[in-house]
């Protein structure tokens, strides 16, 4: 596990209790279990980190998890091999950049892994993902941070960026479906402008999916250099 630093930690701690306002409002208290991991009483929330990167997402429907990745180049080939579901590799063979592929599955599995509550334990790397479109190519990018976030802290509820039904999702930057063994859960898949791949579980069946792009600067003068997104998951 890579360390956290105060910048990271800080910006994740606005996000979560701005989106704590928009779905259950007053003056929600974050708080952290033993292992260190972030409570909002009366919401399921979900933290993850990258390179210059804080990404989280709240519900208030059931059990989230978000992982964002940093987009780099490495080999990707073994351990694909070693951890990914015969469908999955026949579908990463047929994509143009196969660490584009790689990325998209390994977020997959740990926001699945996270929305269940286990991580990656019990073999959740092996755990098949809903495959995103033939071939795969970047959506629509995400309106730029200023037409989506101009206050802070996030005061009102970001736009509409797609909304699930029927265990398939489309809508500008959202693609995904129903996770086949967890169909409680739905996997989507976040193509964003910045320079990062993101994925997010969420409850089957929630009415929308809310998401928006923007520097931390907008949240808190003291964070100045991270890009943070912030998800929210609405009910039916």
């Amino acid at each position: 596990m890579k360390p956290v630093d105060g910048d990271q930690r800080s910006a994740a701690h606005a996000l979560l209790i701005a989106l704590a306002v928009n779905l259950v409002g007053g003056e929600p208290v974050l708080r952290h279990d033993e292992a260190g991991r972030p409570h909002v009483d009366g919401l399921w929330v979900s933290v993850s980190h990258g390179h210059d990167l804080v990404a989280v997402a709240a519900s208030a429907a059931g059990p989230v998890g978000i992982d964002v990745e940093n987009r780099r180049s490495f080999e990707v080939a073994g351990l694909a091999r070693r951890w990914f579901d015969p469908a999955e590799l026949t579908w990463m063979a047929a994509q143009p950049d196969e660490v584009e592929a790689f990325l998209r599955l390994w977020t997959a599995k740990e926001a699945v892994g996270k929305a269940l509550g286990r991580g990656l334990r019990g073999s959740g790397l092996r755990r098949l993902m809903p495959l995103p479109p033939e071939p795969l190519a970047p959506a629509d990018p995400l309106p730029p941070p200023e037409s989506v976030h101009s206050r802070e802290p996030l005061d009102s509820p970001p736009p509409d960026a797609g909304t699930l039904t029927g265990g398939s999702l489309t809508g500008g930057s959202l693609t995904g479906g129903l996770v086949p063994s967890e169909p409680t859960l739905a996997l989507l898949y976040l193509t964003l402008h910045a320079d990062a791949v993101l994925a997010v579980a969420v409850p089957a069946g929630v009415r929308s999916v809310e998401v928006c792009e923007h520097h931390g600067a907008a949240l808190r003068s003291t964070v100045t250099s991270r890009t943070s997104f912030p998800v929210v998951v609405r009910g039916n």
